[in-house]
């Protein structure tokens, strides 16, 4: 499967009709995440729209993580978490997608040892079932490409699982430092601190010069987007 699982016969978030969902303004506009959220507080259907607008991204991100046999049932439990505790969200933050990708970081890292041994696995023998995934999941990458990410992969798996959290959010979900740092409740600075010891790390591993860390957003493609 290559997408988040679908709301079963229209249903929405917690059970609601997605079909009443209403997340526009007064004038028509677009209602920003915090406002959707504000909403579902009294109509609970209009959270609904939270998942039509970030549960592609989430199953992504998980995919390239733990591969398609758990994205499906992490992307449903962020959801129904976030559902749940919609109550504590802060309203002063108009996009909710920091706060998703952190709800989705805590799960996966119940599954932090399938990740490593994944990661390990990889890194051994080029095949993997999240590899698998991942040649479906990063668009038009071919098998042998895939089987190249093995040193990366390796390098992943050396990282503590704070540094990889860090260093994954910036690069496959593209969330900037100030995200990162709303998603996991830590400091701007921490999660510099992290993401350039992590790249150095990685860079080390893979035979790059280490005193090259740069601060900028993670590049596109390949490795350079980790590293």
């Amino acid at each position: 499967m290559s997408g988040p699982p679908p709301r079963a016969g229209g249903a929405g978030v917690g059970g609601v009709d997605a079909s009443r969902a209403d997340a526009s303004r007064a004038d028509g506009s677009e209602a920003d995440d915090a406002e959707v959220v504000a909403r579902s507080l009294e109509q609970p259907e209009a959270f609904a729209r939270l998942y039509d607008r970030y549960a592609p991204d989430i199953h992504r991100y998980v995919a390239r993580r733990l591969g398609d046999s758990l994205a499906d049932d992490i992307t449903a439990d962020t959801f129904l978490t976030a559902f749940r505790i919609r109550a504590r969200y802060d309203g002063a933050h108009p996009n909710a997608r920091p706060w998703l990708y952190g709800i989705a970081g805590n799960l996966i890292g119940k599954h932090r040892r399938t990740e490593v041994r994944a990661l390990k696995a990889l890194t051994r023998t080029g095949h993997d079932p999240v590899a698998a995934s991942w040649s479906e999941t990063w668009v038009e990458r071919t098998d042998s490409r895939v089987a190249a990410q093995g040193p990366l992969a390796g390098a992943l798996a050396a990282l503590s699982a704070g540094d990889r959290h860090v260093l994954l959010l910036v690069a496959w979900a593209d969330l900037g430092y100030q995200e990162v740092a709303e998603a996991l409740e830590i400091p701007v600075g921490t999660v510099r601190s992290r993401l350039n010891r992590a790249r150095r790390k990685v860079r080390t591993a893979l035979g790059a010069d280490p005193a090259f860390v740069g601060d900028g957003p993670a590049f596109a493609g390949d490795t350079a987007e980790v590293v």
